[in-house]
């Protein structure tokens, strides 16, 4: 079967994300038949909560609906490194495949800063693909701050 990227849906919600003021970061979470289960960007102000990274709004609606803590097989779709946190919770969930955009050396937890999938404490490893649409990520990314510097918000 061709690879087929599902970039395209989580780059829609890190501007979704951003027209919130949330930090531009979407995911999509695609399941192993090729539909997208779960769809989410960033809502950590909203929610006021500092887990509601898009990774982790994904896996909690997926499992919720899956009825599973385990989405084996599954391909995650999101548009910067995953942090330590949400790489964690990927594990855990024993996501099959990732694939992200832009790389995050601050605070990046998969290719920079904890490699979580690297440890011997890793429950599960996922296939990573890195660089999937990444110019489009970096861009929202870049013009997210930018803004936020000059007093856009």
């Amino acid at each position: 079967m061709p690879f087929r990227s599902y970039m395209d849906i989580a780059l829609a919600e890190a501007r979704a994300a951003a027209a919130r003021g949330e930090v531009p970061v979407g995911a999509v979470l695609i399941s192993p038949a090729g539909q997208a289960v779960a769809r989410a960007g960033n809502r950590t102000r909203e929610l006021n909560d500092p887990t509601a990274h898009a990774e982790m709004l994904v896996i909690r609606e997926a499992c919720a609906a899956a009825g599973t803590e385990r989405l084996m097989d599954h391909d995650l779709y999101v548009t910067l490194e995953p942090c330590a946190m949400c790489a964690a919770a990927i594990a855990a969930a024993r996501i099959g495949r990732i694939y992200y955009g832009a790389s995050d050396p601050k605070s990046g937890g998969v290719a920079h800063g904890a490699c979580v999938f690297s440890h011997s404490q890793a429950h599960h490893t996922p296939e990573v693909y890195e660089g999937i649409s990444a110019s489009a990520a970096e861009t929202l990314l870049k013009d997210f701050f930018a803004a936020r510097r000059s007093g856009g918000d």
